[in-house]
């Protein structure tokens, strides 16, 4: 089974961006995963960048494809805190740069108009649009969204195709959430690898709208994988989840630049 993991960071060991990314594939060939996408540049992770730490991050992402473009694939950090900058980052990075769409993370909630107009600019451009969900039993920052800002965001913009990452965290709510809204793929990453929860998602979404991310290497490749590879579901939802999904929804912007899916 081809895995290409939907959600990794440069925070392996290295001095330079090239030493993390050598590291950072050496680990993936362990547990066989032949591509990964990654955002946000290098440690640490900002959760309110200022429009430069926005360039220096994707900046940092652009490097780390230089020699690994056959096996990596690059999204723009952006934020609805910074809207002018944002949408001036997606030009130079995704409309005439390296890299296929946005991550979004915590620094303005989704369901907010800010954001919506990167969504909408970066789905011109047929990118990957991703946002980090998690629903806090504590309650959420100002900023971080939830499963049910995602689906509000998708239930106003239909037509564009939405990850939400780690399944809202607390996946057994994130996946009800995001259940009727078609246009949502639920992301697996960044918790433990609990027993039913991909056959949940299956389950309740089918394993079309799935897509496998690790959220590596603030979560192990091994954690992330063994939690795709020992759910009891067929092995062609599996293929589905470890790369099937993820390739189509991409497909029309590596197309666009002239990338063999």
């Amino acid at each position: 089974m081809k895995i290409w993991d939907a959600h990794c960071h440069l925070s392996t060991p290295g001095r330079t961006v090239d030493e993390r990314m050598a590291r950072l594939m050496e680990i993936a060939d362990r547990v066989g995963v032949e591509r990964v996408v990654l955002s946000m540049g290098l440690p640490p992770l900002i959760t309110n960048p200022t429009p430069e730490q926005l360039r220096k991050k994707n900046d940092e992402t652009m490097e780390a494809l230089l020699h690994w473009n056959h096996r990596a694939f690059g999204l723009c950090y952006v934020s609805g805190e910074h809207v002018e900058e944002s949408l001036k980052e997606i030009e130079r990075c995704v409309e005439k740069g390296p890299l296929i769409g946005i991550k979004l993370w915590v620094a303005k909630r989704c369901n907010t108009p800010e954001v919506e107009v990167l969504v909408k600019r970066t789905h011109e451009l047929k990118g990957l649009i991703v946002q980090h969900a998690w629903q806090k039993t504590s309650g959420n920052p100002p900023g971080e969204s939830t499963p049910l800002d995602v689906a509000e965001l998708a239930t106003r913009l239909p037509e564009v195709p939405l990850v939400c990452y780690h399944a809202g965290g607390n996946w057994e709510a994130g996946i009800r959430a995001l259940r009727p809204h078609k246009n949502v793929y639920v992301e697996i990453a960044g918790s433990n690898p609990t027993a039913g929860f991909v056959e949940m998602a299956v389950r309740e979404v089918g394993a079309e709208r799935i897509i496998y991310g690790s959220d590596a290497a603030g979560r192990s490749f091994s954690s992330q994988v063994g939690k795709l590879m020992g759910a009891q579901i067929p092995e062609v939802a599996k293929e589905l989840i470890g790369m099937g999904n993820l390739r189509r929804i991409i497909t029309p912007i590596l197309k666009a630049k002239g990338i063999t899916p």
